[in-house]
């Protein structure tokens, strides 16, 4: 509680404060006095019956903790009429213990316009729930410019959900208090949060300023609250600058939140530190937060153990993060026993955490089900997890049904990816889309899954637009020069990707514009990764290039992995070279491989190069 009036003030701390002024504020001994003496002065005043020492008195061995010294001469002074000794006489009577008693003499002290003895009265009847007479009293010390009585009003206003807390909460924060300006902070971080409905009004687009506005004031004063050593707005103003990129600023905050105590500045000092690639001082905050009970930091170290290899101290800290009540700990548990082939213990902790809500480790235990042949067990934890917001359990969904042949069914599930941004169901969309003959919705969802980075979807895309333009002759080698087009740059995004297909075709519209170097990079990727027509076109390009020992080479795989042109080229040059049995040899395989115009072909090769080894 508060000592009243100008001769001393008693904050709820029990600790006496100056306040900022020129000169020391009576009943309290400067720095350099002798207190003792000032005590000694004091007393033989207050002996004499001068009403202002007995208060001073009265205060200083108040705040020394000497209640049965103070007591006679404060109410010696409260019965002289002395407001600030009754607001202490308050103070002493609430220590020991007699609030109703103190209350009596805050009343006094109050209706006698001390506003310390306001706060002390509205903060007793907030305690007893009497909030219509505790908001009177608080409201007089705050209008009195009482700056804890501006708070605590703005607390109980806070509390009751009225917008004027707004007003007082900031009459405290600009007189320096310092919970104050945190807590404003934190009304202004609330009213700056973007709104998450679909239906964005005119009105909402228009509020959007003042919203950043907002949320600029709201840190300016998370730093002034932290400056003045709050430390969860330190953690709050890091976690702002973080978010903005402003790292280093970041790491200072939490750094000074950490050092103060604050458990979850530590943790997220750590995961800075990490990113930045200090792993080791990154594992020492965590286990710092960790040792406090922080989970975040707990499973933090579990998968910081899981990636050297240390299982064994991973599965440790996990199983403290679902001790401390953290689900996440519970499905990490269930993801090191199914990288160690643990299956039981990994379907356990994962029925544990899906049981308590967690949506992956549900789509986790569907997956180790539908591995383990049990279908059915699968598709209710997909579901589960699906309406829970796990975008890759609805994808799964659509494969189950599709397996199944339950097209309709597939395509819901594929959709409701599909909009929350997955590629594979973005691209499984656009192909059901192209077999319904719907053009523009295939290609509006390929265009999402190839910007997502879906190789397969930007395949697909460029053959979509490439279908569009006049027919090309194709060459075999190439196609004939053009203009570079937008499925081109499609092709070539794909390729770029690894699509073995695309790289093929890029391959051949680079040979096509007479790129050969292109071409043949392409084509040669393509053929390393097991692409047929691109062995074959490679193979191609070097016979033209003068290098067919090379070509055969590239043949030669292209045919044993089943290309009817390869094998047919391969039987020409060993009959050629009087190979007659290899020649025919690669004959038949052309035969048998097709397609029909290469089998023709293949079959009068191989009989002319029968009857030249039989004659």
């Amino acid at each position: 509680m508060d000592v009243m009036g100008d001769m001393a003030t008693l904050f709820g701390t029990g600790r006496f404060a100056r306040p900022a002024g020129p000169g020391p504020i009576a009943g309290e001994v400067d720095d350099v006095a002798d207190e003792a003496a000032e005590e000694v002065r004091r007393r033989l005043a207050a002996e004499s019956g001068d009403v202002e020492a007995m208060s001073v008195l009265g205060a200083m061995l108040l705040r020394r903790g000497d209640l049965d010294g103070a007591e006679t001469p404060l109410r010696s002074a409260t019965a002289a009429g002395d407001r600030a000794a009754a607001n202490n006489l308050g103070v002493l009577l609430y220590q020991r213990g007699y609030a109703d008693e103190a209350a009596g003499w805050w009343r006094i002290a109050a209706v006698a316009g001390s506003a310390p003895a306001a706060h002390a009265l509205g903060r007793y009847f907030r305690e007893r729930g009497d909030e219509p007479a505790a908001e009177y009293w608080l409201r007089q010390a705050a209008e009195q410019g009482h700056v804890l009585g501006a708070y605590a009003l703005a607390a109980l206003l806070e509390h009751r959900g009225e917008e004027t807390a707004e007003h007082w909460m900031r009459v405290a924060a600009e007189r320096g208090h310092r919970e104050a300006a945190y807590r404003l902070a934190r009304m202004l971080d609330r009213g700056a949060a973007p709104d998450d409905a679909e239906d964005r009004t005119r009105d909402d687009v228009v509020d959007e300023a003042a919203s950043a506005g907002e949320a600029r004031e709201a840190e300016q004063w998370y730093r002034q609250a932290a400056a003045r050593g709050h430390r969860r707005a330190a953690l709050l103003l890091g976690a702002i600058l973080e978010r903005r990129g402003d790292l280093r600023e970041a790491g200072r905050w939490y750094l000074t939140s950490a050092r103060d105590g604050e458990v979850q500045a530590a943790c997220a000092l750590g995961f800075l530190l990490r990113d930045a690639g200090d792993c080791e001082s990154a594992s020492r905050w965590w286990l710092r937060a960790a040792r406090e009970g922080d989970a975040n930091a707990a499973n933090a170290l579990g998968a910081l153990h899981a990636q050297r290899g240390e299982t064994e101290t991973a599965e440790r800290w996990y199983r403290t993060a679902m001790e401390a009540g953290d689900d996440n700990g519970t499905y990490n548990l269930g993801l090191l026993c199914a990288e160690r082939g643990r299956t039981a213990q990994a379907e356990q902790w994962y029925r544990r955490a899906a049981y308590a809500g967690h949506r992956e480790a549900a789509n986790a235990l569907a997956i180790l089900l539908l591995r383990g042949g049990d279908p059915t067990g699968a598709e209710p934890w997909f579901s589960r997890a699906a309406e829970s917001g796990s975008v890759d359990a609805a994808f799964n969904l659509g494969i189950l049904h599709a397996e199944r042949g339950e097209e309709a069914a597939a395509l819901r599930w594929y959709e409701r990816a599909a909009a929350a941004g997955h590629a594979d169901a973005a691209l499984q969309v656009g192909m059901a889309r192209l077999r319904a003959g719907d053009e523009p919705g295939a290609e509006r969802h390929l265009r999402g899954a190839a910007g997502a980075g879906n190789a397969e979807a930007a395949f697909r895309l460029a053959d979509l637009l490439d279908a569009r333009r006049p027919p090309v002759p194709d060459h075999g080698l190439g196609e004939r020069g053009h203009e570079r087009t937008e499925s081109e740059e499609w092709y070539e995004r794909a390729a770029t990707l690894g699509h073995r297909r695309a790289q093929v075709r890029i391959g051949m519209l680079a040979a096509g514009r007479g790129d050969v170097v292109a071409a043949a990079r392409w084509y040669r990727e393509a053929a390393e990764a097991g692409s047929r027509n691109g062995a074959f076109n490679l193979g191609l390009l070097l016979a033209r290039e003068g290098s067919e020992p090379e070509a055969v080479l590239w043949w030669r795989r292209a045919a044993e992995a089943g290309h009817g042109r390869a094998a047919l080229r391969l039987a020409l040059v060993f009959a050629r070279r009087g190979e007659l049995v290899e020649g025919r040899r690669w004959a038949d395989r052309a035969v048998s491989s097709g397609p029909a115009e290469v089998a023709d072909r293949a079959a009068r090769l191989s009989e002319a190069l029968r009857q030249e080894l039989s004659a």
